[in-house]
């Protein structure tokens, strides 16, 4: 290790983190990161290398000046220049989800707030508050925690927040702000549907409007909006192929195909035979519709906005019906009820994605693989399918037991 070396260390995601411990007039400060003074996680070690050196410069600095008071901000403040110049390229999604966070909740408790005067403890009694006495979902409070990171990251990085209390709010393991400890009876597991379910699943689907949207799930664990924005030339037929690019979501009230939920959600999917077969056999029903309802399918296709702005007709998508008419991420909501009242499952499209991945886990799917079909960002996510109590997981373990 060379001397600039020091100090920098790889992070089990792969990313980079650092740590430092200075003493200045009597006065030891230290401190571990893994992101740069913007918020950005370090990716290369040569980007922790030159984070450790500025962050060591700056902490100097401000010794030696004795800490000059930041600029005076107010939550509000901050939160108002990141929507200006901080979140450009953020997903549809993700900007309507942090106003509606912002607007509806945190502007009101802590907007007028000056942002280098809130402590530790307050976020945690609002978010203690939101979970325990509110009684809101565990995922949901963790949406108000990021927004806590977020707007305190924009902050330091603008200098309204001095080293030492970033740290205390973000970064140090025993100070920094965290989720309240999970109810016990919180749910929060891995649905999978059971082998008789999926068989009930399958037969009511079959020969529906929505039985390649069934199957897309079951066999290659899409998410409902990759679904229904998947196009008919993201479908190699001849190498069994499935190439997920896009999305379909409501924007502005508007039916539109934009980009993926993250990253890594760009991803080839491998298609099993009997999808392939059934795909086939789709492709040339359409060629059939397209002579038989030529009529209808012109006056009832739509016409929508694709990821790079250009018109698209509903007809290149995959899930549209044969008379034209297009099928959206709401198409599911009546089959939902229809399946509650015929079987009593408590059917959601997700949980299919998430019978997949436990199948596949349970078949000893490679980590790596498996994350990359599921298209996961952290493989973190991906091994909750590895630990997820199925059905033929207690099968198996109640016949090791027997063994023993």
């Amino acid at each position: 290790m060379s001397r600039n070396d020091v100090g920098v260390y790889q992070l089990s995601n792969g990313y980079w983190g650092f740590r430092y411990a200075l003493m200045a007039d009597g006065i030891r400060k230290e401190c571990k990161m893994s992101k740069d003074a913007f918020g950005n996680p370090l990716k290369t070690k040569k980007a922790a290398i030159k984070a450790r050196q500025l962050e060591i410069s700056r902490v100097k600095l401000g010794i030696i000046n004795n800490d000059v008071p930041q600029t005076k901000k107010t939550v509000s403040d901050v939160y108002t220049e990141y929507c200006n110049v901080g979140r450009i390229g953020k997903a549809y999604a993700t900007i309507k989800k942090q106003d509606s966070l912002w607007n509806n909740h945190i502007a009101a408790s802590f907007g007028n707030k000056q942002i280098n005067s809130i402590s530790v403890a307050e976020i945690q009694d609002y978010l203690a508050t939101l979970y325990y006495g509110e009684n809101r979902a565990y995922s949901y409070v963790e949406s108000f925690l990021k927004m806590f990171y977020l707007i305190f990251g924009q902050a330091y990085s603008r200098n309204y927040l001095d080293v030492d209390t970033y740290n205390k709010l973000c970064v140090n393991k025993d100070t920094k702000i965290h989720m309240p400890k999970m109810k016990v009876d919180d749910d929060t597991d891995i649905v999978t549907f059971s082998k008789v379910e999926i068989s009930a699943l399958n037969d009511y689907f079959t020969g529906t409007n929505a039985e390649t949207a069934f199957l897309l799930g079951r066999y290659c664990g899409l998410r409902i909006n990759e679904c229904y924005g998947l196009k008919w030339n993201n479908i190699d037929l001849e190498n069994g192929i499935i190439n997920i690019d896009r999305q379909m979501q409501y924007q502005e009230g508007l039916i539109k195909l934009v980009s993926l939920k993250t990253r890594n959600a760009r991803r080839k999917i491998y298609m099993c035979n009997r999808l392939k077969d059934y795909f086939i056999k789709l492709k040339n029903s359409v060629s059939e519709y397209e002579e038989k309802y030529f009529l209808q399918r012109q006056q009832n296709k739509t016409v929508i906005t694709d990821i790079d702005g250009s018109s698209l007709s509903s007809l290149e998508l995959v899930n549209s019906l044969p008379n034209g008419k297009i099928q959206t991420v709401n198409s599911m909501k009546y089959h939902t009820q229809k399946i509650k009242s015929l079987y009593d499952i408590a059917f959601k499209y997700h949980y299919l994605r998430h019978t997949y991945g436990t199948y596949l886990a349970e078949l000893n799917t490679p980590l790596h693989i498996l994350c990359n079909q599921m298209g996961h960002a952290n493989s973190q996510v991906t091994q909750r399918y590895y630990i997820a109590m199925s059905e033929n997981g207690i099968k198996e373990l109640v016949n090791n037991l027997e063994r023993i």
